[in-house]
């Protein structure tokens, strides 16, 4: 079955061309000429990911992320000609798990899109394993987290950041340590991420956000009080 993929961008050269590319790489694609569209065809839609401009006529690329995070965790890649770090972290702030900047390389994006996914699809864990430490359970197997009997939405990268914190459990990981974990060794956007990621992440845990400790100076650990 083709992945579906909704790219949403006002320009309509750059979307043809991008839906190309996508398209030649076994994707169904979705389009939106402005952030109106996009959040009409994702309710509409079972979509398994989302490329998405910041630069939009009616709703804006920021107002969609943020309206998309509310009921879902699929990935989200944000597009924009703008390439202050403010811009990146509020991308990141409101869940977005990509940041890619204009001129880019279609192929490239494609290959970001597919490595995204596989990561979402739980590919950085196979183990088939049921985690559990206090409220916190996490399945592997069908890439869900609950807090008690509460399922909770997180986004690609929270997910992996979880999956990676608990793997070293009591264990002290530094920022790039967690850069090149989660987001790979070749980014080179701004190590502030990693922060932003755990404040998140921290929030859709509610209680259980307090298990994730700040090592000052250091990093963070992940550990549950016994």
């Amino acid at each position: 079955m083709k992945k579906t993929i909704l790219l949403v961008e006002d320009d309509v050269l750059m979307r043809e061309f991008m839906t190309d590319y996508f398209k030649k790489d076994g994707w169904h694609v979705l389009e939106a000429n402005n952030g109106r569209e996009a959040l009409e065809l994702f309710d509409l839609h079972e979509v398994e990911l989302i490329v998405l401009d910041i630069m939009m006529p009616e709703i804006d690329g920021w107002s969609v992320c943020r309206r998309v995070r509310k009921k879902s965790g699929v990935p989200i890649i944000i597009i924009t000609a703008r390439t202050d770090d403010d811009d990146q972290i509020m991308g990141f702030e409101l869940g977005a798990d990509e940041y890619v900047t204009k001129p880019f390389s279609p192929k490239v994006l494609v290959a970001r899109a597919a490595a995204l996914l596989k990561r979402a699809e739980g590919n950085m864990g196979r183990e088939d394993d049921l985690l559990i430490f206090g409220q916190i359970s996490i399945d592997k197997r069908s890439h869900t987290v609950r807090i008690g009997e509460d399922s909770i939405a997180l986004a690609p990268k929270e997910y992996d950041l979880l999956i990676l914190l608990t793997r070293h459990y009591a264990g002290v990981l530094d920022r790039d340590e967690i850069l090149n974990a989660v987001w790979g060794i070749d980014y080179f956007g701004d190590p502030r991420a990693v922060d932003t990621h755990i404040k998140k992440l921290r929030a859709k845990l509610g209680e259980e956000g307090r298990h994730i400790r700040t090592v000052i100076g250091t990093g963070y650990k992940f550990e549950v009080e016994s």
